[in-house]
This record gives C-alpha cells, structure tokens and sequence, in this order.
C-alpha cells in the first residue's frame, strides 16, 4: 500500500503566515501539521509516498528531505488548485494499480491508520467519519449496513452527523470515479461526489467512525484550538523544556512547550504555549499562543493572549494601561518602542 499526502492548497486563510511558508508546514505543538501525516504513514509500515505539492513550495521538499530521508517520496505537482479530487488525480500514475491511503496535508487526526486499513479490507474504498454538530460544515455520510451509502458536501439538511474528515483508502477505481464527475457549483473536483459515482456503480465504500480529536488547520482560530488540544494530549499539564534552553525566574504553568536554545528570564509562561527554537522572553506573560522559530519578547507588560508570531517576530517595549494583548504577527514583524529598543533588542 501507498501513500499520498495532498499540500497544493495555497492557504489564504492563513495568511500572513502561509505567505512566507507552505500551511502543511506551520507548526502546531512545535512540529509541522504535514510531519503528522508522514509519522502516520511510517507508524503503518507505507513507505512509499507521493506528495501533490504546488512547484513553488520548495519548502515541502527541504523539510522532507532533512527529516525523512529513508521514505521514497515523489513529488507530484498541481499547478491548479481545483479540488481534492484533482490533486489526488495528478497522483494516479504514481499509485498504478495499488491501493493507497490518502491524508489531507493540513489536517490533525488522532486516530491510527491501522483503524481505517482494517476497515477497507474486502471493499474498494474506506473513509473516515466524526460526529459534528454542524452538518453544514462538511461532507456528509449516510450509513447502512456497514457500509456508506450517500454523500453530499456542505448539505442544507443533513441526512446524518456523520462527517468525512482527512483520511482515506481507496483502490484504483476512485481515478475512474473522478473522469466521471464535474466541476461542483464552487468550480471544484469534489472528493465526496467521486466516492458517490463509486457507491452509485455499487462499489463497496466502509467506514469508520472516530472519537478521538481533528482539526483541519484551515483558519487562525483553528490553529490555535489545534495547539492547545495537541499540548493537552502530549503533556498534560505539563512542562516540556528543550536542550541548551535558560530559564530564569520564570513561573510556567503547563501545558508548555519550549523548544532548543531559548532564553526565558521574569516571565509568566503558559497554560497552553508552544515555543519554537531560538526564542527569547524576558519580562512578558505570554499564555494561549504560538510562537515560531526566532521569536523574541521583550519589556511587554500587557498578559499576551491567544497570540500568534512569526519567525523571527520581535514585539519589545509595550506598556500601556491594558488588561491583556492580542497579535496575528507574520514572520520578520517588528512591533517595538523606539526608547525600550536597545541593542539587546535588535
């Protein structure tokens, strides 16, 4: 069995941060959301990986390269972002006549592999399914027997609470299923209509239904409720330090995450942080926030709440009269006061 890890999409939800990195290799709980899929993919013994990238993500390349460097990885390139099913259709010479388990790139899934591999067996397809509140949100399954029986996305009136989240099997006849299909009324290839064509021909989809977490780390919001779930689900409360990292009068409430080489002096850290490599915090209160490689602190009195900063951000000398601070910083911001900005701050 193969693998296929989809990345193409542009991220304009997550901009600014998507403009200076592909989303799949934003980091959610100091590690990039795409490295979650390929840890996956390894756990279950695939080894052989096609990776459907946009060409100038040249970033994706780097990361795998340096980290995953026993995978045989193919890089498959869309040019056009029209939909799942066109991605996954760029990667059809790729899996010949094999079977291969499909992930979404920016996706979070608890649930192993190994569930939904079970489930596939004896059938042509296999996907994965949560139950929601909002039926509106997602594409929806209705279920009998075992197996799935329709599917529509993004439904006005859901049929069930069954939603399809980022993760699949299939055999080959899914490539005939998207020849088949048209364009949806939002100009997409969808997924949810090429697995219908199968279940109309009466190709036997199956299922399984999680309980454990997802995200899909589409927008700013769900990428910090993503952070914060992941902390809580590797560390408890909990406090994780990295090497070669000083901490100096520092009170940490877990859960907390700090990565390699960081200096952290008179500063309130936590509940619910993730600090990449090479940050510097000093006389700050920082608690609900993601914080990218690079990243330095400095002389802020304000609490810094459900914050966001990107590589090499630098928000120093801030002392107003106000309860708590809020910043969606893209990487190399500066937010600084010219008189706190001495050459410690540079």
């Amino acid at each position: 069995m193969k693998g296929v890890i989809l990345c193409a999409g542009k991220g304009t939800r997550m901009q600014p941060f998507s403009s200076s990195l592909p989303k799949t290799l934003l980091p959610v709980a100091n590690q990039p959301i795409l490295n979650d899929c390929i840890m996956k993919m390894k756990k279950a013994g695939i080894t052989e990986i096609g990776i459907v990238m946009n060409p100038g993500q040249k970033e994706i390349i780097n990361y795998i390269s340096s980290f995953h460097k026993e995978l045989k990885i193919q890089y498959i390139y869309q040019t056009e972002q029209l939909g799942i099913a066109h991605a996954l259709s760029q990667a059809e010479s790729f899996i010949s006549n094999d079977s291969f388990i499909l992930m979404l790139g920016d996706n979070i899934i608890l649930e192993p592999l190994e569930t939904l591999i079970q489930a596939f067996k004896g059938n042509k397809g296999a996907i994965l399914l949560t139950e929601v509140k909002n039926g509106n949100d997602f594409g929806i399954a209705e279920i009998k027997n075992h197996q799935v029986i329709s599917l529509e996305e993004k439904p006005k009136h859901p049929r069930s609470n069954l939603a399809v989240i980022g993760m699949y099997i299939f055999d080959g006849s899914i490539f005939d299923a998207i020849r088949h299909i048209s364009p949806s009324k939002r100009g997409e290839y969808e997924i949810t209509d090429a697995i219908q064509w199968m279940i109309n021909q009466n190709y036997s989809i199956s299922y399984s239904i999680t309980k454990e977490p997802f995200s899909d780390v589409g927008t700013i919001e769900r990428w910090l409720a993503a952070n914060e779930w992941m902390l809580s689900k590797m560390l408890g409360d909990k406090v994780q330090v990295g090497s070669n990292t000083v901490l100096e009068n520092c009170t940490l409430e877990g859960p907390v995450l700090i990565g390699n080489n960081c200096t952290l002096k008179n500063a309130k850290i936590g509940p619910y942080i993730s600090i990449q490599d090479d940050s510097t915090l000093i006389n700050c209160m920082v608690e609900h926030s993601i914080l990218l490689k690079s990243t330095k602190i400095m002389n802020v009195s304000p609490l810094l709440s459900n914050s966001i900063l990107g590589i090499n951000t630098k928000l120093i000398g801030i002392n107003e009269e106000i309860r708590n601070l809020q910043f969606i910083l893209g990487s190399f911001s500066q937010i600084k006061n010219s008189s706190d900005f001495n050459e410690e701050g540079k």
